[in-house]
């Protein structure tokens, strides 16, 4: 936790509003669990509860399962407490097990997935617009998630779902015996800034594999001087120059490019097409001869309002180039 957090605020990510721990929220679980019981949608056989699939019409929207299909390529059952081969548990009993809380169905621990439909249901209501995740969240994970919460509220539970592709580092999948895996820290000791890292990182569709690499981080330092650097001119060039009209044509050249930044964000988060946008506003302020004050505070101003965004701008005076 204490890792997840120095990193997230290296990357200069907003804090969310509640952090809730899963072994806090026991009760809403085993409140959810029981609900799912009254309704018929879960089963209890000895100190366990199920989930039984067959009894969610909708099972199978989010990954394009079928239960056909699902149970078709199924392997033999070696549960044969269940009464289908996709029933997931909602509550467990093992007394080997490290976790241990009392419960209607005797002492046990909640199933994998319960514990985030219980703790959404908690901070954000019954209903809400967006649940995201990386790809292999989607089956079972949510699929599972959506299934036992409308099964629970009766209600549509989510309108857009965002699964994240996986990230690879040279072409190749992150992992610790590759040698591969760097935590933020580790790049910032290497010299990297922590600006340009997000930048990296933030720059391509998220529904697209990732691949990053030291040069891409190169790459994103340049970007981001580009920009820096543009501010940095504009308002030198402005500087003596106290009119405080703006031209038609700059006042346009500003408006598409927000316009533009806005529209890319609103098709699916399109974050390539964004930052294209914000480099022909940089390449259009760039060829502006003689700037008002005015026309630099207006620049600088949209810059700075899709920074609000983006959060890469913040490097110290000493990193933008002369």
């Amino acid at each position: 936790i204490d890792s997840f957090n120095t990193a997230s605020e290296m990357l200069n990510i907003k804090p969310a509003d509640s952090y809730p721990r899963a072994t806090e929220h026991i009760n809403e679980m085993i409140e959810m669990v029981q609900s799912l019981i009254d309704k018929g949608h879960a089963y209890v056989v000895g100190h366990n509860v199920y989930y039984d699939v067959t009894t969610f019409k909708d099972y199978g929207k989010l990954s394009g399962n079928t239960l056909d299909d699902l149970n078709a390529g199924a392997r033999i059952e070696v549960n044969d407490e269940k009464k289908n081969p996709q029933d997931f548990a909602l509550w467990k009993h093992d007394p080997k097990h490290i976790q241990q809380w009392d419960s209607p169905w005797g002492r046990g621990f909640p199933g994998w997935h319960i514990e985030c439909s219980a703790m959404s249901v908690k901070y954000l209501g019954e209903q809400f617009d967006f649940h995201t995740g990386g790809e292999d969240n989607i089956f079972p994970h949510h699929e599972c998630e959506i299934a036992q919460t409308e099964g629970a509220t009766d209600k549509r539970w989510v309108k857009y779902w965002m699964h994240g592709r996986f990230l690879l580092f040279d072409g190749e999948k992150m992992s610790k015996s590759k040698g591969n895996l760097y935590t933020i820290q580790e790049l910032v000791e290497k010299g990297f800034r922590k600006n340009a890292i997000r930048y990296a990182l933030i720059s391509s569709h998220y529904r697209q594999n990732y691949n990053f690499t030291f040069d891409g981080l190169k790459a994103a330092e340049q970007a981001i001087d580009k920009i820096a650097q543009c501010v940095f001119t504009v308002e030198e060039k402005a500087k003596g120059n106290s009119d405080t009209s703006v031209r038609d044509e700059v006042a346009a050249f500003i408006d598409k490019g927000i316009n533009a930044f806005d529209e890319a964000l609103s098709d699916d988060l399109n974050v390539s097409k964004a930052l294209a946008a914000v480099f022909e506003l940089v390449k259009d302020a760039n060829k502006l001869s003689g700037p008002t004050a005015a026309e630099a505070d207006a620049i600088v101003g949209a810059i700075e309002k899709i920074d609000s965004v983006l959060g890469v701008l913040e490097a110290s005076e000493e990193e933008i180039p002369e």
